[in-house]
């Protein structure tokens, strides 16, 4: 390839999809009862049951070197990143690369999970024909303009404390009993009308999914999920059915970002990719 890709672990990108398109995972931080280790080195399950954990974002160190070990063979490197507003690693990307010779980009995807990873996937598949950084980087913009990511969780209590919605929000999720669902898109998270019930909110994000189909595209999908696989499988399975998607994945959600969302969060990322593109 003549451009490296690289991003962070909370693109949720499955280990196999980052191997066959050469995506190089820089890993964000856990802080677990006061000792620091690398996202990925324990299973989600385990820890959830901690009550201390806290996250930080790789060193703008860690992304130096990743950069060099990538652009090692004279390639341009294009760095994607999580939203620059839930996390400080677009900033530590943007100081390695300035301390980096050689061509290097860093955007913000200002998005998360398996939104992230499309972005990611469509920018290696460009680098993967020869496109040259320019155009790598013009691609993952134009799909950054087109992802969407909407998802429902148990409780929005879990956002509520990390502020990324009024706290009003979780009190009405706690109070009535309903099914709490958001989009995360340019980097806010928009609350949406909430369901009634699990079921309710999942058929919502399929018919969300259909109603966006424009005219003579392909769907490009990602079910993401934190400790809800089944659910996350039946997901795309559902979006599938109908659309035939030219990628088409689950993805789980990361320690880091369940720290922010909690456990049982399910949804789907998508965009649709016009046949002439």
């Amino acid at each position: 390839m003549s451009v490296a890709i690289v991003t962070d672990s909370a693109a949720a990108l499955p280990a196999d999809l980052a191997r066959e398109h050469e995506i190089t995972v820089v890993p964000m931080w856990l802080t677990v009862r006061g000792v620091p280790e690398p996202e990925g080195r324990r299973p989600l399950e385990e820890l959830v049951r901690e009550d201390d954990v806290t996250t930080s974002a790789p060193t703008p160190g860690e992304f130096e070197t990743t950069i060099k070990e990538s652009s090692a063979a004279g390639h341009g490197v294009l760095v994607l990143t999580i939203a620059s507003s839930m996390s400080a690693t677009h900033q530590a990307a943007t100081v390695a690369a300035q301390a980096v010779d050689g061509p290097v980009r860093v955007v913000d995807t200002a998005t998360a999970g398996g939104a992230q990873a499309l972005v990611v996937l469509a920018a290696a598949e460009a680098a993967r024909m020869g496109a040259s950084l320019d155009d790598v980087e013009a691609r993952a913009r134009s799909v950054i303009d087109r992802v969407r990511l909407v998802a429902t969780v148990p409780t929005l209590d879990h956002l509520v404390r990390s502020g990324r919605v009024p706290g009003i929000a979780g009190w009405a999720g706690r109070r009535l009993g309903i099914n709490p669902l958001f989009e995360f898109r340019g980097g806010k998270v928009k609350r949406l009308r909430p369901a009634l019930s699990r079921d309710a909110a999942l058929d919502r994000i399929v018919a969300l999914v259909h109603r966006s189909r424009p005219a003579q595209s392909r769907l490009r999908v990602a079910a993401l999920h934190a400790l809800a696989v089944d659910t996350a499988h039946e997901l795309l399975a559902r979006v599938s059915e109908e659309e035939r998607p030219t990628t088409a994945f689950v993805g789980e959600f990361g320690p880091v970002m369940v720290v922010h969302t909690g456990p049982g969060l399910v949804g789907v990322a998508w965009w649709w990719q016009p046949d002439e593109s």
